[in-house]
C-alpha cells in the first residue's frame, strides 16, 4: 500500500533508485531489439516507462520525477512544447478542477452527511441489508461525484456503525472500496480514465448511460453475490449486534437534521445539464463535447461567486493539484510515444498476435488492463493504451478498455486510489491493514467474475454498438 508519509532508508532509496533506472534502461533496450530504431522513439518508451516504474517504486516522488521525464523530453526534442501542450489534456484538467471545486461546496452543504443520516435511519437494517446498501451506495455516488470523495463518505458511515456495532470494520471497508471501483465505470464522472477515454473515444455522457451504465450495474450484482457468500459471517454478526441494539431500543448513531436541499439542488442541475450536454451542442452547433467540459466551470464559478468567502478555500484545498500536475505531465509524455511513432508500432504488433477481430480483442483489452491496472495506476495504464485503440478504430475496445480498467483496480490493494484512501483512512483510526495476500483473494474473484461479466455484455452489445 503506498503511504502518503513513505520514508526510505539510504540503503532502501538507493536500491530502488537502481531498480528505477534498470528497468528504464532495459525498456530502451527492448524498444530497440523491438523495432524502435529512432532516438526518439527509445527516449519516449524509456522515459514512460520510467513514470511508470516511479508510481510503483517512489509514490511521493513520482510528480517530481515526471517533471524530470517530460524535461529530458523535451531538451531531447522529442517533443516540443506545441505538442506537449497539445497532449496535456487540459479540457480533462479543467473539467476535473469544476468537478472537485463542485464537490468541495456540496461538503460544505452538508449533502454527504445527510446521505449518511438517511442510511442510519433507515428502518428494520440488518447484515445482508446493509451490505447491499452500502455497495449500490458506493457505486451510485462514485458515478455521479467521483470515486474518492464517494469513499471518503462512505467510510465515515462505515466507522460508525463498526463502532457503534464494536465490529471489525475490514469487511465493509473492503465491500465499499468494490462497489465504488465498479461504479465509477457508469459515467464520464466517477473516474479520470471515463472522461478521458470519453473525450478521446468521442463519447457523450448520454453514450456512457446506454452503453456503461447497463454493465456497471450487471457487474455490481454480480461483485454483490461475491461479497455476501465471501463475507457471510460478518454480515450474520452484524444482525446479530443489530438486532442486540434493536431490543434495547437504540440507534445506530446520533442523528442531526442536515439542511440538504440547497447542495442537492446544485447536484441534480449539474448532472442534469452535463447529461444533456450533446443535445444543446447540438442546438447550439458547438464541438461535440465543448458543454461537458464548460458545464463544471460555470456551475463552480457561480457557486464560487455564490460563497466568495470560500471561494479560495475551495481552489487551495479542495483542487488535487498534485494529481492534475502528474495527470497533465503524464498525457504529455503518453503523447510523445504517439507522436514518435511508438504506440502505431504497437498497435501494429498487437494486431500481428491477436488480430483484428473486436469479439477476440474485447476479453483480451479486459484481461490486460485489468491486470496491469491492479498493478500500476489506471490512468498511467489507459494514457499509454489510448493511442493504441485509437489504431485498432473499434468502438467496443473503447468500452473494454474502460472496464479493464475500472474493474482492475479492485484485484490489489494499490489498484486505485479509492482503494489507497480507504486502507490509509482504516489504518490511521483503527490502527490495523490488510494485507497483500488478504485482499487479493476476494480481489481477484471480484474482478474475474467482473471483468466477464463486462466482456460477456460487451459481446451481447456489440452488433448494436454504433
Amino acid at each position: 500500500m503506498h503511504n502518503d508519509n513513505e520514508k526510505f532508508t539510504p540503503v532502501q532509496f538507493l536500491r530502488r533508485a537502481l531498480i528505477m533506472l534498470s528497468v528504464t534502461f532495459l525498456a530502451g533496450i527492448l524498444a530497440y531489439s523491438g523495432g524502435l530504431h529512432e532516438r526518439n522513439q527509445i527516449m519516449a518508451a524509456a522515459v514512460f516507462v520510467l513514470i511508470i516504474s516511479a508510481t510503483l517504486l517512489f509514490w511521493n516522488s513520482r510528480l517530481a520525477i515526471a517533471f524530470i521525464g517530460i524535461a529530458v523530453l523535451l531538451g531531447g526534442n522529442v517533443l516540443t512544447l506545441e505538442q506537449m501542450i497539445r497532449s496535456a489534456e487540459l479540457d480533462i484538467i479543467l473539467f476535473l478542477v469544476g468537478m472537485m471545486t463542485m464537490v468541495g461546496v456540496l461538503k460544505d452543504l452538508g449533502l454527504f452527511t445527510w446521505i449518511i443520516q438517511l442510511v442510519i435511519n433507515m428502518k428494520g437494517m440488518n447484515g445482508k441489508r446493509f451490505i447491499i446498501v452500502v455497495v449500490f451506495m458506493s457505486a451510485v455516488m462514485a458515478s455521479v461525484v467521483d470515486e474518492v470523495t464517494s469513499i471518503v463518505f462512505i467510510l465515515a458511515l462505515i466507522f460508525q456503525v463498526c463502532d457503534t456495532l464494536k465490529i471489525k470494520p475490514t469487511p465493509y471497508v473492503m465491500v465499499a472500496v468494490i462497489g465504488t471501483n465498479i461504479g465509477s465505470s457508469g459515467t464520464m464522472l466517477g473516474n479520470p480514465v471515463g472522461i478521458l477515454i470519453g473525450t478521446k473515444a468521442g463519447f457523450s455522457f448520454h453514450d456512457f448511460l446506454v452503453w456503461a451504465s447497463p454493465v456497471m450495474f450487471v457487474s455490481l450484482f454480480g461483485a454483490l453475490f461475491v461479497v455476501l457468500l465471501w463475507y457471510r459471517k460478518d454480515i450474520a454478526l452484524l444482525t446479530e449486534r443489530l438486532e442486540a441494539r434493536r431490543k434495547m431500543q437504540l440507534g445506530l448513531g446520533p442523528l442531526v437534521r442536515i439542511p440538504y436541499k440547497r447542495g442537492l439542488v446544485i447536484l441534480i442541475s449539474a448532472i442534469g445539464l452535463i447529461a444533456m450536454h450533446h443535445t444543446l451542442e447540438k442546438l447550439l452547433g458547438i464541438e461535440k463535447n465543448t458543454l461537458l467540459i464548460v458545464a463544471p466551470l460555470v456551475i463552480s464559478g457561480v457557486l464560487m461567486i455564490w460563497r466568495s468567502n470560500r471561494a479560495r478555500h475551495y481552489i487551495e484545498t479542495e483542487v488535487e493539484w498534485w494529481t492534475l500536475l502528474f495527470f497533465m505531465m503524464l498525457f504529455s509524455v503518453a503523447g510523445s510515444l504517439e507522436y514518435t511513432g511508438v504506440t502505431e508500432h504497437i498497435a501494429h504488433n498487437f494486431q500481428g498476435i491477436f488480430g483484428s477481430n473486436p469479439k477476440i480483442l474485447t476479453p483480451v483489452i479486459i484481461f490486460i488492463t485489468s491486470i496491469g491496472s491492479a498493478f500500476v495506476d489506471n490512468i498511467v495504464f489507459v494514457a499509454a493504451f489510448i493511442p493504441v485503440i485509437k489504431e485498432l478504430n473499434s468502438t467496443p475496445l473503447w468500452w473494454a478498455l474502460l472496464f479493464g480498467a475500472c474493474f482492475g483496480g479492485n484485484i490489489t490493494a494499490i489498484g486505485s486510489t479509492a482503494n489507497i484512501v480507504a486502507l490509509g483512512m482504516m489504518e490511521k483510526r483503527y490502527k490495523s491493514h490488510v494485507t497483500f495476500f488478504e485482499w487479493i483473494k476476494i480481489g481477484s474473484l471480484v474482478g474475474v467474475v467482473t471483468g466477464a461479466i463486462a466482456a460477456v455484455m460487451i459481446l451481447i452489445m456489440m452488433p448494436f454498438m454504433p
